[in-house]
């Protein structure tokens, strides 16, 4: 194989690589991807919000997307800690409802969607082919690879897009890549048969589980099949003594109402890991380059936030391409508008994810009764409208207020405790 030069070169064909590879060949572009498995192939991330609809609208496989997935109408949160007091979020109260509802679907299928979306559109893809280094330069980039039977090729580009996902290759390569130390995790995940599904119109919900070392997630698939995965702190995951199966096991087993739902489960997938979840990129891209998805960023998946990111961020990356190749003196302001846009969406998540194991958060994200304005907020932004300026904002601004002011309540009252404390063992002491 002795490879070729094109306009766009995408390395990766996850859901961030397929849709820009889609967009730009849609507007003209001539675009290879490369990629480094087979498709299909097993992948998480398999819940999907509803403003995704949007873009899968604008790929044209809403009817094969329909095909593969079950409908899920709301998100549904049980606290292990405090009784299993639950509180579900129905997509249909956010402020926008235009898009009510999203999917859960299995990644190898969905994935293969979307890479065929790319091909139809004239997107050259060539898979089993694992990049082994990346160079951008002045005029472009240039790419090695070697395939699966050891054979070499050298691609070049006009631009480069890097979707290779947690691989982060060109933000490795550059030293861009920044471990988010305040907010570290892992994770071990598999497939089940056998597992309690939620009532009528609710059998398609995510069920997410707070416990003691972290969370877990319940995501109904097709065929009966159920997604199961704790995310954990990383001292947790290494006391393990046992093969992966058994300890997923032990954990689900140390939250009730999660374990009720398992008493008839089997396995009918491995158990596998993850670790050093959340991260990050200094910058998102340069004059021939940028970092889409995963290869920029990645954030815990409590709000199932994955394939939504990484698929709006190729469609703000595909904007920023144009007008890096159509007006290279303009490329600076195209990958930095890209790049606050991006952030700017990604930041509204995460405000919610740094804060969401804390007791003051679970306890008013639980409340049943909220004020409409904040129900509507939040549930607008687990639906995923992050990157629209919507009349939720206020909402939003009152949630956090309120978590700032219990959190400050709570600091007193466990300081004065303490002092008082203190004070009545000096008493005794005297």
């Amino acid at each position: 194989m002795n490879g070729s030069h094109c306009e766009v070169l995408v390395i990766g064909a996850g859901p961030a690589g397929s849709t820009i590879a889609a967009l730009l060949a849609a507007r003209g572009r001539r675009v290879i991807v490369l990629e480094k498995e087979v498709h299909p192939r097993f992948h998480i991330g398999e819940s999907l919000l509803p403003r995704n609809l949007e873009i899968f609208e604008e790929l044209g496989v809403m009817d094969r997307l329909a095909e593969i997935g079950v409908v899920k109408n709301a998100a549904d949160f049980t606290d292990e800690m405090a009784g299993g007091i639950e509180k579900t979020f129905d997509f249909s109260r956010a402020a926008d409802k235009t898009y009510p509802s999203a999917f859960q679907v299995r990644r190898d299928e969905l994935d293969a969607i979307l890479l065929d979306s790319a091909r139809s559109r004239g997107v050259e893809v060539h898979e089993s082919l694992q990049v082994t280094s990346v160079d951008v330069h002045a005029d472009g980039a240039r790419v090695a690879a070697v395939d699966s039977d050891g054979r070499h090729s050298t691609w070049t580009a006009d631009f480069l897009v890097d979707a290779s996902g947690r691989d982060s290759l060109l933000a490795r390569r550059l030293a861009w890549r920044r471990r988010n130390r305040t907010h570290s995790s892992a994770a071990l995940f598999g497939h089940y048969g056998g597992v309690v599904r939620r009532e009528g119109d609710a059998a398609g919900n995510i069920s997410i589980y707070w416990f003691e070392h972290g969370w877990l997630w319940m995501i109904p698939l097709r065929d009966g099949r159920m997604s199961i995965g704790a995310v954990c702190e990383p001292a947790y995951l290494k006391a393990r003594d046992c093969s992966l199966e058994e300890f997923l096991g032990r954990t689900i087993a140390l939250m009730p109402n999660a374990a009720a739902r398992m008493k008839d489960a089997y396995t009918i997938s491995e158990v596998r890991t993850a670790g050093n979840y959340s991260y990050d990129a200094r910058r998102a891209g340069g004059k021939n380059f940028l970092l889409i998805g995963d290869a920029f960023c990645f954030i815990d998946p409590v709000f199932s936030s994955g394939v939504f990111l990484a698929m709006s961020s190729a469609r703000l990356g595909a904007d920023a391409v144009e007008t890096c190749l159509d007006h290279p003196r303009r490329a600076a302001g195209a990958v930095r508008r890209y790049e606050r846009a991006l952030r700017r969406g990604i930041r509204r998540f995460s405000w919610f994810i740094y804060r969401f194991r804390s007791p003051t958060f679970r306890r008013l994200f639980t409340t049943p009764d909220p004020p409409r304005r904040i129900e509507e907020a939040v549930t607008t932004m687990l639906s995923g409208d992050v990157f629209r300026r919507t009349p939720t904002v206020a909402g939003l601004a009152a949630f956090k207020a309120t978590y700032y002011a219990a959190s400050l309540a709570g600091a007193w009252s466990t300081r004065r405790g303490a002092e008082q404390a203190r004070g009545a063992q000096q008493t005794r002491k005297s």
